[in-house]
């Protein structure tokens, strides 16, 4: 089998209070020398203060910002994924998606919703569908995930089990005690546990932790942000995928 590797840029910027700033940047900000770029977590519009009201923020699919990226992203000649808000049939709760647009499309509606260290996501945004999201992206298989879903081990699994070959995380991890140290456990624990390629675009301090990154099967750190605007790169490789799970076989092994 012939090695197939996929160039991915990280945009770690953080995504303004007004949606029309956040779309007139995409041209700026979506390079034209990768083969995957990812954009944070809520890139069209920020949370904004914690419990406030995204609903008036939310889009249908086609909307003002799904298509802005979608013509930068076929402009560029690659695929992007970035988040955003999408109506849902309860009005004054949308769903945070991702979207995914360019030379492959797909979206995904985050699953686990940010009930945790004092936030409560439930309020104001509605679960997606427990379905795993995968799409096709040059010839490698990619699962989506969003933010709060990297504590779950076993959605990455079930991503994997789908076929994922890199986990692709937007987040807007929020800063505090221990956040950077989880965070970047959690990425390294998910690939190193899966024999899979993570990617994790995060917003930037001071509100958020920053430290984008791109971690190999075998939890080795290809590239990593600090905690300001920054674009990390790494190349991602089928074949030193193989070779992880050569080395350590725990899926094939796996008896539960």
């Amino acid at each position: 089998m012939s090695d197939v590797t996929l160039r991915i840029a990280l945009v770690q910027e953080a995504a303004d209070l007004d949606p029309d700033v956040n779309r007139s940047r995409l041209a700026d900000l979506v390079p034209d020398d990768a083969d995957l770029v990812v954009l944070p977590e809520a890139f069209a519009r920020d949370f904004g203060s914690p419990g406030d009201d995204v609903s008036a923020f939310a889009e249908e699919v086609g909307g003002p910002f799904d298509t802005e990226l979608t013509r930068v992203a076929e402009q560029r000649g690659t695929t992007v994924v970035a988040g955003s808000f999408e109506r849902s049939d309860d009005p004054g709760r949308p769903f945070n998606t991702l979207l995914v647009r360019g030379r492959s499309r797909a979206s995904y509606r985050k699953i686990h919703l940010y009930d945790s260290f004092g936030y409560r996501e439930s309020d104001r945004l509605s679960p997606g569908p427990l379905e795993p999201a995968t799409v096709d992206v040059g010839g490698v298989t990619v699962g989506l995930m969003t933010c709060y879903d990297l504590r779950f081990p076993e959605m990455a699994r079930a991503l994997v089990d789908a076929g994922a070959e890199l986990l692709v995380v937007p987040a807007a991890w929020v800063a505090g005690d221990r956040k950077v140290d989880h965070w970047r456990t959690l990425l390294r624990a998910r690939a190193i546990e899966n024999t899979v390629h993570v990617a994790a675009a995060a917003q930037p301090a001071p509100r958020y932790s920053g430290h984008s990154m791109v971690v190999d099967p075998l939890g080795d750190v290809l590239a990593e942000a600090g905690d300001g605007p920054e674009v990390v790169r790494a190349v991602v490789s089928r074949e030193r995928l193989l070779e992880a799970r050569r080395t350590n076989p725990s899926l094939t092994n796996r008896r539960l």
